[in-house]
């Protein structure tokens, strides 16, 4: 009886037969390659050799690897898009604010160098209802449309579909709660006065201005939330603050020194 022929451990051997099989063979209608026991011994090499051969396919772009799944031809695939709920659920509001304080400084820099006289009245408005409103749902409903004004007045729209899309993560009840409880007290009115700030600045065109009085305005929101997440029990929402806030917050108070 005549023995087999011992398998090859040259990951080059292995790497140029591989090749060979993937020029001529057509595999299953996902296009996935054979197991690695079935492909080593499909072409006579070593499970070492393969698999080193198989990094450099996936490296050039021709392969493909799934855990648990298996090895399929082609790219990888793009990702596809986060949903808007799994999207809520791995962030927190602290988060939220890291990316407000990113793109609502420079919304109102170029609201104050491209809105109409028409954005102004409005923004005037808006921060008058902002100011008069006296339930939780009025300020939310004011100062989200405040906010969004003024990105829309910014002329820019890749970075009004950033902002729509934060400020329907913000919507979650939870933090809607939260904010609210940050808005107690004097807290409330200077927003308001905040407010008045930014949109003064954009009416005058004086864009470093308005870009500074932004900021200055969300800094203090993000401050005032990171107090309530802190506070003791009594200022807690409902008695519990999901963990993964009070996580985020332990980073966040050794950072600001809170």
């Amino acid at each position: 009886m005549v023995s087999p022929e011992p398998l090859s451990d040259s990951s080059n051997s292995a790497l140029v037969r591989l090749r060979a099989l993937l020029d001529e063979s057509s595999f299953d209608g996902e296009q996935r390659l054979p197991a690695e026991r079935v492909l080593a011994a499909q072409i006579g090499i070593g499970r070492r050799a393969l698999r080193r051969a198989l990094e450099v396919l996936e490296a050039e772009g021709r392969i493909w690897r799934h855990q648990g799944k298996g090895t399929f031809l082609g790219p990888r695939p793009a990702r596809a898009p986060t949903s808007l709920d799994e999207l809520s659920k791995r962030t927190h509001p602290l988060e939220v604010m890291d990316v407000r304080l990113e793109i609502e400084p420079a919304l109102a820099r170029l609201a104050a160098m491209r809105a109409t006289n028409g954005d102004i009245e409005r923004l005037l408005h808006l921060a008058e209802k902002t100011a008069s409103s006296s339930d939780a749902d009025g300020r939310e409903l004011w100062d989200s449309a405040l906010h969004r004004t003024i990105a829309e007045a910014a002329g820019n729209s890749l970075l009004l579909a950033i902002f729509d899309l934060v400020d329907r993560i913000r919507q979650d009840t939870t933090w809607r709660l939260l904010r609210e409880r940050a808005r107690s007290g004097n807290r409330q009115q200077l927003y308001v006065e905040q407010h008045r700030r930014v949109i003064a600045a954009i009416a005058q065109r004086e864009a470093h201005a308005a870009e500074q009085a932004m900021r200055e305005h969300l800094e203090l929101v993000r401050d005032s939330l990171l107090k309530v997440m802190t506070s003791p029990l009594p200022a807690r929402i409902d008695g519990e603050i999901p963990a993964k806030m009070m996580s985020a917050n332990t980073k966040n108070e050794r950072h600001h020194g809170t």
